[in-house]
């Protein structure tokens, strides 16, 4: 059964590491992130932006297959299924839809917008029993559309995010989506630090992060990041995966050519590249 995100950020928090986010695109996503999180014990987060949601046809039958793998892979530990980086609009879809958890991105709104509709969805959310992360700052990169230029957040903005009841805040610290650039300047951890001295015990969470090195994430840890986002990573390990069965020519051989063995190798990679970060986050064994 899919979970509120809430008790296990906050154990998360508590404890010093952080809960994985890991995208998912389709049914080889879902399944390879539920197969390692069961392996290791460790709760997750399964993501799906507004994108991966239409190409998925729809909230509904992303909540459908979701539901069908819980049960049918005997799935025991902490599930979220979280929308990311959604609209106004997509965070009502995605309640109706049975999301238990979502993630209304109003930092493209004025302080004062963003908060009275963070303010209404907290509302909501609280009646559901669904958790929901606020944003505030800019988180580089683009993410279905949205182009955000990687602006640290303000404090004081974030305070009043946080006031409202959200379950966890996304701020932006220097973290961008996608592939970090060779020029990239870093992590702000004074911005992270001065957030997390205003917030308290709120989980704070960490978009963009695939390419963030090891020893930034740990210590972003150690600065009250409960919740980090990968995507990239894993749509990178897959794609190199896919490649190299096809390039090889195993698409040739017998039924290579059968989607389920075309697309194995991916899935494993997927695994590996979801069990390599949980490692790294710290969440093994914490279901």
């Amino acid at each position: 059964m899919l979970v509120s995100a809430k008790e296990m950020l906050e154990k998360a928090k508590a404890g010093h590491y952080a809960v994985g986010q890991f995208n998912i695109n389709n049914l080889e996503w879902t399944k390879a992130v539920l197969l390692t999180a069961q392996e290791l014990n460790s709760p997750v987060i399964l993501g799906v932006s507004e994108g991966a949601g239409k190409y998925m046809c729809g909230y509904k039958t992303v909540v459908g297959m979701v539901n069908g793998m819980l049960e049918e892979l005997n799935i025991t530990v902490p599930v979220a299924l979280h929308l990311d980086h959604g609209s106004y609009d997509a965070c009502y879809k995605c309640i109706d839809a049975g999301f238990s958890s979502i993630m209304f991105d109003g930092s493209h709104y004025p302080i004062e917008e963003n908060v009275e509709k963070t303010k209404e969805l907290v509302k909501v959310c609280a009646e559901k029993g669904m958790s929901l992360e606020a944003e505030v700052g800019s988180i580089g990169g683009e993410e279905d559309g949205v182009i955000g230029m990687g602006e640290c957040a303000d404090p004081k903005e974030c305070k009043m995010i946080a006031d409202l009841g959200v379950t966890m805040l996304a701020a932006g610290i220097g973290n961008i989506h996608g592939k970090y650039p060779e020029n990239w300047a870093g992590l702000s951890f004074e911005t992270l630090d001065a957030i997390q001295q205003l917030t308290g015990e709120m989980p704070l969470v960490l978009h963009g992060g695939t390419g963030i090195p090891a020893d930034m994430i740990k210590k972003a840890i150690t600065l009250g990041v409960a919740k980090i986002n990968v995507n990239t990573e894993c749509q990178l390990s897959f794609a190199a995966a896919t490649r190299k069965y096809i390039e090889e020519g195993k698409d040739l051989v017998g039924k290579g050519f059968d989607p389920r063995k075309i697309l194995a190798p991916g899935l494993e990679a997927i695994k590996a590249t979801v069990k390599e970060k949980m490692e790294l986050f710290g969440s093994i064994g914490k279901a």
